[in-house]
């Protein structure tokens, strides 16, 4: 299938356009069009299927089952339920008080809120496109390990004296409410219809949300695909030297890019010869230690749990391209 959006990029750009294949530009555009068009294909088709397996997810029942479950297993169970709900920073607070007012523990809700921007659907399918099954997996197991890390962790120091009063209070209440029996049946059987209007709006939610970040992320693929000089990465920090992973994850910092825009860059950085561990740890702080992230957790968060959590993700996306550039020779 993917041949077809190799044969449009060639014909769009060296017929419609009429550019020579050995000009930087033609490079550029060859793989804006290819990974474009690639990634729209699989956001249109893999979402409204995806769409339809989760159309019966009730988030109330996940919180309810999170609710009555060991702090281990939750910890588990909220970084799954993370990496297959399509949250990202805009919608932090909300799940964070919906988390809240039920009296889960702060370490199981941040344990969702950490996998959820790394990892989603889309990004996974997309990884697997491009990078291969043993990146996407590997990537995988690291997103939910970071959320499951941080929440045990936050547990572990007593963070929620650390949320905004009003926050505080949500948490406080919902933990003191015993749970009352609901008479209530609700039906998560929806029919053939109902399924195929969630996905499709579903489609169109995710779709107008993340394509301006698809243009953006496989732009800067783009031009570092086709501009930067080659060997120039590799030669500056692609012999894995110790500071480079953590100069990447300060440079990721003030930009901001969902799980499906960051992967376009990454594959280019990787083609470009940055190592495994220096391209992960960018990506990692880019899309889940962002400022944009912080400055909505400002709103339910105090300065010093900002600070431990910021820390935190710096010293684990550091560690973890320290040991993947030391592991790259072996995946």
């Amino acid at each position: 299938m993917f041949y077809y959006f190799s044969w449009f990029a060639d014909w769009f750009t060296y017929r419609l356009l009429n550019l020579e294949p050995d000009e930087r530009w033609a490079t550029a555009v060859h793989f804006f069009i290819e990974d474009t068009t690639k990634i729209f294909a699989l956001l249109l088709v893999m979402i409204y299927f995806i769409g339809l397996l989760r159309a019966s997810l009730d988030v109330e029942k996940v919180r309810d089952f999170l609710q009555g479950k060991s702090r281990g297993f939750g910890y588990v169970l909220a970084s799954v339920f993370g990496a297959i709900t399509p949250f990202c920073s805009c919608s932090s607070i909300p799940v964070f008080l919906g988390f809240s007012s039920v009296g889960i523990p702060l370490g199981i809700t941040m344990a969702f809120l950490l996998t959820s921007p790394l990892i989603n659907e889309v990004a996974i399918l997309l990884l697997m496109s491009l990078l291969g099954w043993k990146f996407t997996l590997l990537y995988l197991l690291i997103g939910m390990s970071v959320g499951i890390l941080g929440g045990l962790f936050l547990d572990a120091i007593h963070a929620e004296r650390w949320l905004q009063s009003f926050a505080a209070k949500a948490l406080q209440e919902g933990q003191s409410q015993s749970a009352q029996p609901s008479n209530e049946q609700r039906s998560t059987r929806l029919s053939y219809r109902a399924r195929h209007q969630f996905a499709f709006d579903e489609t169109r939610t995710i779709f107008s949300r993340v394509w301006k970040w698809v243009i953006i992320g496989v732009g800067v693929g783009a031009a570092l695909h086709g501009f930067v000089p080659d060997g120039w990465i590799e030669q500056h920090l692609g012999s894995g030297q110790w500071w480079s992973v953590p100069a990447a994850v300060v440079i990721g910092i003030p930009l901001y890019s969902n799980a499906t825009g960051v992967i376009p860059i990454m594959e280019s950085l990787l083609v470009n010869g940055l190592p495994l561990g220096t391209t992960l740890a960018f990506c990692m702080s880019t899309v889940a230690a962002s400022m944009p992230e912080f400055i909505l957790l400002k709103q339910v968060m105090q300065w010093r749990l900002l600070a431990i959590l910021f820390v935190t993700l710096l010293c684990s996306f550091t560690l973890i391209g320290w040991i993947f550039n030391f592991l790259s020779t072996f995946i």
